[in-house]
């Protein structure tokens, strides 16, 4: 029990004095003024660096939108590059036909080489169907024409019809 009695003689606390002080409004008035000075120091060059903050902000846009208009018309110079590929691959096609059925090229409107065999095929069928009669540029006809050329036109027609 003695050692009970000494521990709790140790846990003890003295009461210690409070201290009352008071401060007129003026010493207050200081306190507090010195206390925001103090902060100001610290955060003295706050305005300095917000204004650079939003200058780089601004900057950063700036060059996003650059980069994002770079890029625009680099996708664009890209289309129209697929554009002029595909466009050079399809007169290839209908120069390669033309010259194999002696179909004009621009008469082809096809974009692959079987569609643009059929259409000369189709074409070249077409051409077959009558006998045209053969004009110089004065409108003389050449060659051995056979009646009016309304009676002409009306066999060709019956031709081409009904065939």
């Amino acid at each position: 029990m003695n050692e009970t009695v000494n521990q709790e003689e140790a846990t003890a606390v003295e009461p210690v004095e409070e201290v009352k002080q008071t401060f007129t409004q003026d010493e207050l008035n200081d306190i507090v003024g010195k206390r925001l000075a103090r902060a100001a120091e610290k955060y003295a060059d706050y305005d300095e660096l917000k204004a650079k903050a939003e200058k780089l902000d601004a900057l950063e846009e700036a060059s996003k939108s650059e980069l994002q208009k770079v890029t625009e018309r680099a996708e664009k110079l890209e289309a129209e590059l697929k554009s002029l590929k595909k466009e050079g691959e399809v007169r290839a096609i209908r120069d390669e036909v033309a010259s194999k059925t002696g179909v004009p090229a621009n008469l082809l409107t096809a974009e692959t080489a079987e569609e643009c065999q059929a259409q000369a095929e189709a074409i070249l069928s077409f051409a077959k169907i009558g006998d045209y009669p053969t004009l110089k540029d004065g409108g003389e006809v050449i060659g051995s024409v056979k009646g009016t050329t309304k009676q002409q036109f009306a066999e060709w027609a019956n031709k081409a019809f009904n065939s």
